[in-house]
């Protein structure tokens, strides 16, 4: 693995946050986080089963991105070609996810569908339904997270060939928010319906902001690296 500087790492865990605050993902987080603190009852194993969802989610980025870089890396040809071009790559992709951030190019991605009684079953297992739940919440991408995870986190992690520590990093993120919301839920689910409205509005806001990054950096490493036509 490459060294890590502290901006890689703050980068991560900044896409995490903003997947977390996101519409779809934070409404199901919030949702499973709420549904199994009703199934527990108790305000303080609430907050365990937080932990265990945050832990969950982790592991199930982990897994999917450690499967995806170690693919690629494992095929010498595709593993030299990227270590020469990964540069000249990641201008037009980081353009392309700055324009999903910003919901510039309209997608559709098929989403999972969760049965009451899933839910249920999965609440009623306490601790360990909990990080079961996170971990297949994971895997329910929409538009903006599968930009963010495919389109940022993995291109970063595959040029610091950290097949662990940064998807670690980002699903704590995406989850972080998830124990604050434990803590308010367990006290005043009223306060944390104000806090999900105000989230909401300022989710668009720094959104937009990170699309822009995106984009900005996306023309920066397309004119530097892939053009040539600027060398600062």
């Amino acid at each position: 693995m490459m060294d890590i500087g502290i901006s890689q790492i703050a980068s991560i865990i900044w896409l995490g946050i903003l997947t977390s605050i996101s519409p779809c993902p934070l409404a199901t987080n919030i949702a499973a986080t709420t549904y199994i603190g009703r199934q527990i009852q108790s305000p303080f194993a609430t907050i365990w089963a937080a932990v265990a969802y945050t832990i969950g989610r982790t592991v199930s980025y982990v897994l999917v991105a450690s499967a995806i870089i170690a693919g690629l890396i494992s095929i010498p040809f595709v593993s030299n070609f990227l270590q020469a071009h990964m540069n000249k790559i990641l201008g037009p992709i980081l353009l392309i996810t700055g324009f999903f951030i910003l919901e510039l190019i309209p997608v559709r991605l098929p989403s999972f569908s969760w049965n009451t009684g899933m839910m249920k079953r999965l609440g009623d297992g306490g601790i360990p339904g909990a990080a079961a739940l996170g971990f297949l919440f994971a895997l329910a991408f929409c538009p903006v997270s599968a930009a963010l995870f495919f389109g940022g986190v993995i291109p970063v992690s595959l040029k610091l060939q950290s097949r662990f520590f940064l998807p670690f990093l980002y699903g704590i993120g995406t989850a972080a928010p998830v124990i604050g919301f434990a803590v308010i839920i367990a006290h005043s689910a009223r306060a944390a319906g104000l806090l999900f409205n105000r989230l909401a509005v300022f989710e668009r806001v720094i959104r937009r902001i990170t699309g822009a990054m995106f984009v900005l950096v996306g023309v920066y490493f397309c004119l530097k690296y892939l053009l040539g036509v600027i060398n600062f």
